[in-house]
């Protein structure tokens, strides 16, 4: 499957550029960025070809990466669906909801594939968990708090805009709600509230009855860096495996699961339904925030593990 990778950023290079050109059945064969020296100079380092015009891309290639911002990722997406590309896209899908339900329209209509690059779901132990565990059921809730701490000198992610104007709940918090919706179901109402130095602290009642608390930030102390995530119901406390897969190769993965619901036709638990199920959730989390009540997340599609 030849596919146009849009971005030229650290996250594009490292991750998707190198995925894609170590896999057997994948060429890396086009490369687009709102920096055309960089799309060069990326495109260059793998054999293939730069281009200035996402449309003339599109042509070349069956499936698109996309390592952008959301709401850059999001129309690009859209017409890249509307071309007949297949989706590899990373995470959240948008930054707003209508955004994600357009993505998720053009998808279903076209009858594309697609996915949205939550990496731990790509590790098979960490994705054979969370699938065993919504079958075994009876949790009444779940605990995750991940604080990083991006903006030290160095740190490849801290020049980003949209990570410093949105920050932990719209970067870190698809990660969360990746691991969290498969097991305790679908979210129906967030509470927010605003913590120092950034972090978001946010409580989700589940349509199962199950309350799950979260706790996202970019700019932590860099002793209180940490990622903890544990679940609790009738059986007691239970603590999911640890991520054994680096970025490159959990997008290895990604890539296999593409290629295999590109050829039979099948959908995935991690497409861009799932996408926007966690997109309304972080937006329902924002205006809480904003606002400082209870919000309702709007809509539901399904949410499962899988794959």
């Amino acid at each position: 499957m030849r596919f146009g990778l849009l971005g030229t950023g650290h996250w594009a290079a490292q991750t998707h550029a190198a995925a894609i050109a170590a896999h057997p059945r994948a060429e890396l064969a086009a490369v687009w960025g709102r920096d055309p020296a960089k799309a060069r100079q990326l495109a260059d380092g793998h054999g293939a070809r730069a281009y200035a015009d996402v449309d003339a891309l599109l042509a070349e290639v069956d499936a698109v990466a996309v390592a952008l911002p959301p709401d850059v990722q999001a129309p690009l997406a859209v017409r890249a669906a509307r071309a007949g590309r297949h989706l590899l896209l990373d995470k959240p899908l948008a930054l707003t909801l209508a955004e994600a339900d357009a993505v998720v329209d053009a998808v279903a209509e076209e009858g594309v594939a697609s996915l949205v690059f939550f990496t731990n779901r790509f590790c098979p132990p960490a994705e054979r968990f969370l699938r065993q565990a919504a079958e075994q059921g009876g949790w009444e809730g779940a605990r995750l708090t991940t604080l990083g701490s991006i903006f030290q000198p160095g740190n490849p992610y801290g020049a980003s805009p949209w990570r410093r104007e949105h920050g932990g709940l719209w970067d870190i918090g698809p990660h969360a709600l990746a691991q969290l919706l498969p097991v305790l179901g679908p979210a129906v109402e967030a509470a927010a509230l605003p913590g120092p130095r950034g972090a978001a602290h946010v409580l989700l009642r589940h349509a199962s009855g199950a309350v799950s608390t979260l706790t996202l930030g970019l700019d932590a102390p860099p002793a209180a860096v940490t990622h903890e995530l544990a679940f609790f119901g009738q059986g007691g406390w239970v603590v999911p495996p640890d991520r054994e897969l680096g970025p490159v190769e959990a997008y290895g993965v990604a890539l296999d699961a593409l290629l295999r619901n590109a050829r039979e036709g099948r959908e995935d638990p991690r497409d861009v339904r799932f996408g926007r199920e966690v997109v309304a959730v972080l937006e329902a989390a924002a205006v809480s925030l904003r606002e400082g009540r209870t919000v309702a997340v709007a809509g539901r599609s399904r949410v499962g593990a899988g794959g």
